[in-house]
């Protein structure tokens, strides 16, 4: 498969949730991007890793986690607020998360702080 074949983002369409940012590389180097992983089923950050990598794996595509944090997600008001950090990951570069969220969420105001609540 293509890399545009994997959805940039993949979300819960509500509340308040861990996300981790992903890098996705062909193995030997070459094309990589990053994408955004996020859900309220996972308790913990490794959680939403676990799910993502053999996914990506079957695909032939080598995964890194980059970092994590929350989403506050209100599709309600069009709103997505990324703060927070992974424990065990570290915290991902929001910033990043915010382009790659811009992307898909057009309509959106999209904001990220380094705040843990």
């Amino acid at each position: 498969t293509t890399m545009a074949a994997v959805r940039d983002v993949e979300i819960d369409p509500e509340g308040t949730f861990k996300y981790i940012l992903v890098r996705l590389q062909r193995p030997g180097g070459g094309e990589q991007r990053d994408i955004v992983r996020g859900t309220r089923a996972a308790e913990f950050h490794n959680h939403i890793f676990e799910k993502v990598n053999p996914e990506m794996e079957k695909l032939g595509y080598e995964c890194k986690c980059l970092g994590g944090g929350k989403i506050d997600h209100n599709s309600k008001d069009k709103k997505i607020r990324v703060f927070g950090l992974s424990t065990g990951y570290g915290k991902a570069d929001h910033s990043v998360t915010v382009e790659i969220l811009k992307k898909v969420y057009t309509d959106y105001e999209i904001t990220w702080s380094d705040d843990k609540k």
